[in-house]
């Protein structure tokens, strides 16, 4: 009995010792595996260096009158408005680019043809080098234009029991502007000092500032120079049609003048919440050549009250001086200068696109 007890004890032990070195050796190719398997090394997340945004606005309004006392006449509007922005920054250095296209059109039965009501064309774009958080070396790139021709319409001259026709309408109208005509274009070198994250003021005292007008018949009402040989003013007289353009004359004049001046440019954009937003930028700039403190005058507001989410109410308004511009008005058959003002007040559809870093 005692010799099987010790067997047994002898056998446990045996056992016990081999269950240890199986152990070991299973610990010991663990440790061989996970020390010739590759460490996995989990890559930082690709930096982003553009913020874009683009915000899209629809607006249709229609106005209709049966059997009413006061009067009116129908009419249908139709504007579209787009802003877009693509902002790149890495380090000191940033990129900034600002788009804003307006267009639209106006229907009404006392004068029966598609008019334009709103045609605007404004392009910023700054580069910029920061010296300090708040101060920035800047060179600064701005093209104001309008797309298509813009019109004014006197009544036509008919019998008095007629009403004019559209043909009517379309051969009285008086030309007023086109395409890149007139054309504003800007660059300037300067400093941007931004105090707040809602204000920028952009001080550019290098700009070469030049004017393009492209149609003849706009170029004398939109101050340009003449050419060389049409200076004599006896020997060549302007000379203009029934509604005050020069377009029997036109080709005396350059279609493009160039200024070298300062531009001094403020820009506020802030959202009181996020369903009311307001951006204003003004640019003021003062010719060296000529007329230094005659400023001319560019100022933009725009509005927007969010409704809904696709819903919005819009407020925008444009305001112009600029003493080389003539504005031909009854009062004023030769021109005169004078502030010009466009105001629009909308309702309608608005979706934004949105990439931020």
């Amino acid at each position: 009995m005692i010799i099987m007890a010790l067997s047994f004890s002898v056998s446990a032990f045996a056992q016990n010792d081999n269950t240890k070195k199986d152990a070991q050796a299973a610990a010991a190719e663990a440790a061989k595996l996970l020390a010739d398997t590759p460490e996995v090394v989990v890559a930082p997340p690709k930096p982003v260096y553009w913020t874009n945004t683009l915000t899209t606005t629809l607006n249709f309004a229609q106005t209709s009158f049966t059997s009413w006392a006061a009067g009116g006449n129908n009419n249908y509007t139709l504007n579209s408005i787009i802003r877009g922005d693509a902002n790149w920054a890495r380090d000191k250095k940033y990129w900034n680019n600002h788009l804003e296209f307006d267009y639209g059109f106006l229907y009404s039965k006392d004068k029966p043809i598609v008019q334009k009501s709103v045609d605007r064309t404004f392009f910023t774009s700054t580069w910029g080098y920061k010296v300090k958080e708040k101060l920035s070396y800047t060179a600064n790139f701005t093209f104001l234009n309008q797309s298509t021709n813009g019109w004014i319409y006197p009544t036509p001259a008919v019998q008095a029991d007629e009403e004019p026709t559209p043909k009517q309408w379309r051969d009285a109208r008086v030309l007023k502007s086109g395409f890149l005509s007139p054309a504003y274009v800007t660059l300037g070198l300067g400093v941007a000092w931004v105090p707040t994250k809602w204000l920028t003021v952009n001080f550019a005292p290098l700009t070469g500032s030049t004017t393009v007008v492209m149609n003849e018949k706009l170029r004398k009402n939109y101050g340009m120079a003449r050419k060389d040989k049409f200076e004599d003013t006896d020997q060549y007289p302007d000379e203009k049609d029934d509604a005050g353009v020069y377009f029997i004359t036109g080709n005396y004049y350059k279609p493009a003048t160039f200024a070298l001046g300062a531009q001094l440019t403020t820009n506020v954009k802030f959202n009181i919440n996020d369903k009311f937003n307001v951006n204003s930028n003004l640019i003021l700039f003062s010719n060296y050549l000529k007329n230094p403190k005659n400023f001319r005058v560019n100022w933009d507001n725009t509005i927007i009250w969010k409704l809904s989410k696709l819903f919005s109410l819009n407020l925008t308004t444009n305001l112009i001086y600029d003493d080389t511009i003539l504005i031909v008005e009854d009062d004023f058959p030769n021109g005169h200068k004078t502030v010009q003002l466009k105001e629009f007040l909308q309702f309608g559809f608005t979706y934004s696109f949105t990439n931020k870093k």
